[in-house]
């Protein structure tokens, strides 16, 4: 702001004519001679001097200066107005200028600080939580910035046996109570961790956690490229599985023992296949989808995709159809896959979505898939995404490519029953359907009643909220379910009762997420979490009494979902009964990713073009303009 004259001219005072000076000046020095001579002027013309007007000039040869005089008003050069006014004027503008333009003036010079943003709502105070249950899971050297102060490094010794892999198969994570590293439901974790990413980066972003997660998925990701020769084309086997033991074993081994990670000292077989579509296709899932997570580090994003391509080959070769689990009691009583279809149609999405080659899409959507899957038959179990059964989630993620990119012929008969099929999955979720029981607590039961209902309540959550998300940025509002059309925010409703649920709106009035909240387990099923940090090597039988002891365990495990409650809601804090207290790999990756979709930090809507970044241009581009004609 200034203070400039804002009607132009400058502020200079005029002598106008109109106010004349008649006055006789008197010189009080002058001689007496002087005043004789000035009298007889006075009488030689006086006649003349009466009769005769002066004009200005001529009066001021015979006056000199005029005295000045006290002016009424002023001159602006385009306006002439009164002194008074012109006195109000300007301390009006003063006043304005103090009250009005000081203080802005003042706001605009200070430093400035950015507001304070609004308190993370409770689904991202659990996504933290959630995301440190993988810091507490890694296996092998850690790194200095781990977070687990209870946590060291372990496994160092894995693979050692193994004459193919350079340094063994250190690394990876650890599945859940146990010390065992399964390859199946791991590379699910990362798949489902990678989408999560892929769709919600900037919540990830606004909460602090990107960076965190794409380290996480990384650490699994190298493992996995360590367990086949990834950098082959044509590959004939895969590490499955590092450590676990024989049902009922009473010899040293990851389930008979009861010891920290750090101090494992008992053989830690090797599982290695040479059949196994189910799990190849899952490993061809996790490279994929974490190769556009790292599409910003272009040589481990390709590195990423080889791989992915490679054991992809590996899931297709038609010699090599065996189910992973078959036969095999070190895998077929834990992770035992039902099928391998799933995988094909999953994996083939992903690796599609990664690289852009018609071949995968065309597999995606071959009708042979989605027949031998049973896709459309809309059996309840195959309802329920799990580290087992991808076809909800393979459908939702073909639907994404119907509603986003529209590819039509030759495609569209196929995408069109994912995307229907994906619609009435949303129906069935919806409990006026009577699809599944509910518990009288309002927990779906997914899994029918069966033990560690948890892990699949919360991979249905995250696969609801993204189907909203999905509509939302279409701008359909709802979907039809029979002759009811229901409104997306019912879907939505149901996802946000089902992580409430899992986080404290329960009969127990007991979150299930450890840390969050004031009542969660203190007796979680987890060798590292229930023994002290008292600098004793326990031994493998020795480890017993902090299995079997009453007391808390004197490390919480931060964020790790145990399996959660019975179908009558009553949960039982016991350390020896795993089905209740135990966490999962992959159940705490459905958690994540239901909670990345459901918080509100970092705004809502998913980013819809990431996931296509490889995907070429499904119409021909039109032709360039022809060449400008010259003589």
């Amino acid at each position: 702001m200034h203070g400039g004259n804002h009607w132009g001219g400058s502020f200079e005072m005029a002598n106008n004519g109109d106010h004349r000076h008649n006055g006789h000046g008197h010189d009080h020095d002058a001689t007496t001679t002087d005043d004789e001579k000035s009298r007889n002027m006075d009488q030689w013309d006086r006649a003349s001097l009466h009769h005769s007007h002066l004009d200005q000039t001529q009066q001021s040869w015979l006056l000199g200066p005029p005295e000045p005089k006290k002016k009424k008003y002023v001159d602006l050069g385009c306006v002439v107005c009164s002194r008074k006014a012109l006195k109000w004027s300007l301390w009006s503008f003063l006043i304005a200028f103090l009250l009005i333009a000081l203080p802005i003036i003042i706001v605009k010079t200070i430093p400035k600080h950015k507001p304070r943003p609004p308190p993370p709502d409770n689904y991202t105070i659990a996504l933290h939580n959630a995301l440190l249950f993988f810091n507490a899971q890694k296996s092998g050297k850690l790194p200095k910035n781990n977070g687990i102060n209870w946590r060291g490094n372990s496994g160092l010794n894995d693979g050692n046996t193994t004459s193919d892999v350079k340094g063994g198969l250190v690394g990876g994570y650890y599945d859940a109570g146990d010390n065992t590293k399964f390859n199946f439901p791991m590379s699910f974790a990362m798949t489902m961790l990678s989408w999560s990413l892929i769709e919600y980066d900037h919540k990830y972003k606004a909460i602090g956690e990107y960076n965190h997660a794409k380290d996480l998925i990384k650490w699994g990701t190298d493992y996995l490229l360590l367990t086949f020769n990834s950098s082959a084309t044509k590959i004939n086997q895969i590490h499955a599985q590092v450590g676990g033991s024989q049902n009922g074993s009473s010899v040293p081994d990851d389930h008979y023992c009861w010891q920290r990670p750090e101090d494992m000292d008992y053989p830690r077989p090797v599982q290695t296949i040479s059949s196994g579509p189910d799990l190849a296709g899952e490993m061809a899932a996790a490279l994929a989808a974490a190769s556009i997570v790292f599409r910003d580090d272009t040589a481990y994003s390709k590195k990423l995709v080889k791989g992915a391509k490679t054991v992809f080959a590996f899931a297709r070769d038609g010699g090599k159809r065996t189910r992973y689990s078959r036969g095999n009691p070190f895998i077929e009583p834990y992770y035992n896959s039902s099928g391998y279809f799933d995988e094909y149609m999953w994996g083939s999405a992903w690796l599609y979505y990664a690289t852009g080659n018609v071949s995968y899409i065309s597999l995606a959507t071959n009708p042979g898939l989605s027949k031998n899957s049973r896709a459309f038959l809309m059996i309840p179990d195959q309802l329920a995404l799990s580290w087992d059964n991808k076809l909800p989630a393979a459908m939702l993620l073909l639907t994404r490519f119907r509603i986003f990119l529209n590819p039509g012929y030759p495609y569209e008969d196929m995408l069109r029953m994912y995307h229907n099929t994906t619609t009435l999955t949303m129906c069935a979720y919806m409990k006026q359907y009577g699809v599944f029981n509910w518990t009288r607590g309002g927990m779906i039961q997914l899994n029918r009643g069966r033990p560690q209902p948890l892990q699949y309540v919360s991979n249905a959550a995250f696969l609801a909220s993204l189907f909203v998300d999905y509509m939302n940025a279409t701008g359909v509002p709802g979907i039809n379910c029979g002759s009811d059309f229901i409104m997306l925010d019912k879907i939505q409703s149901f996802a946000t009762s089902q992580m409430d649920y899992i986080l404290g709106k329960n009969p127990m009035k007991m979150s299930y997420v450890v840390g969050f909240g004031n009542k969660f387990p203190r007796h979680v099923h987890h060798r590292g979490a229930s023994m002290p940090r008292d600098k004793i090597k326990y031994s493998c039988t020795g480890g017993f009494k902090w299995r079997d002891t009453r007391n808390p365990n004197p490390n919480n495990i931060t964020g790790a979902m145990v399996g959660g409650p019975d179908r009558f809601d009553q949960f039982r804090d016991v350390r020896s009964n795993y089905s209740y207290t135990e966490p999962t790999l992959a159940g705490n990756a459905g958690l994540v990713a239901a909670l990345v979709s459901l918080t509100s930090s970092g705004g809502h809507g998913i980013d819809k073009n990431t996931m296509f970044s490889a995907v070429p241009p499904l119409y021909p581009q039109s032709s360039p303009p022809p060449p400008p004609w010259r003589p």
